[in-house]
């Protein structure tokens, strides 16, 4: 078992070696979460020495840890494209494929992902599995959908839990909240992510299936670099 200290310093190994991928006169991506947050201290030294990038914050816990570190920043409202999105996963598959969104974010993730030319995950090895299931898919919804959506997420065969925070639903950035869905089977995420995307109400899942195309994963033993297979 890991210890809190040692997922830390995996995490910190993980994001080290993916801002490698950081240059001069990129707009870069940024993700919400602990491991995200690594990656936005060590741009910080960078950017303070004469890196100039623009970066795109997925969060506003993430604008303000970006701001603070002297980031400068743009909103991805006017952008069709970025050169590099780094963010962490809950959860992914040797075939890149991932859950996201433990943070809360994963809606504004999944845009910035997507304008992203080159999506690159990280993580520490815990966060490696043949098969995706094992944390819930995370559900951004309209507050008057939720009991259209969770009926709906029945129907496919899972089960939704609303989450909560300090007493009440979990908030998102956008005033929306989340389901958590658990589904006992998840031999097709596609199929899936492709039901959950057309229920009413439901405005983005954490299922990130084409999105990446690297993963820098963290082990006791090092630091090791996954591309997307060819074919994928």
């Amino acid at each position: 078992m890991v210890s809190p200290a040692d997922a830390e310093r995996l995490k910190r190994a993980a994001a080290a070696a993916a801002v490698e991928e950081v240059q001069d006169g990129m707009v870069v991506g940024l993700g919400t979460g602990s491991t995200a947050a690594h990656v936005v201290q060590l741009l910080a030294p960078r950017v303070a020495a004469g890196l100039d990038i623009t970066a795109v914050a997925t969060s506003r816990v993430t604008e303000a840890a970006a701001r603070a570190a002297g980031i400068r920043l743009v909103a991805p409202d006017e952008l069709t494209a970025i050169d590099l999105c780094i963010d962490g996963v809950d959860e992914i598959d040797p075939r890149l494929r991932a859950i996201k969104g433990g943070g809360g974010a994963m809606l504004l993730e999944k845009i910035v992902a997507t304008l992203a030319r080159r999506n690159i995950a990280i993580a520490d090895d815990s966060k490696r599995v043949e098969r995706l299931g094992g944390r819930a898919v995370p559900v951004e919804i309209l507050p008057a959908a939720r009991g259209l959506v969770a009926a709906e997420i029945v129907r496919l065969g899972g089960t939704a839990e609303l989450r909560l925070r300090d007493g009440g639903p979990w908030v998102t950035d956008w005033g929306h909240h989340i389901l958590d869905a658990r589904f006992p089977d998840l031999a097709d995420p596609a199929v899936l992510a492709r039901a959950l995307s057309v229920i009413p109400g439901a405005l983005g899942h954490g299922l990130f299936l084409t999105e990446i195309d690297a993963l820098y994963v963290a082990a006791s033993d090092g630091v090791s670099r996954q591309e997307r297979p060819i074919d994928e």
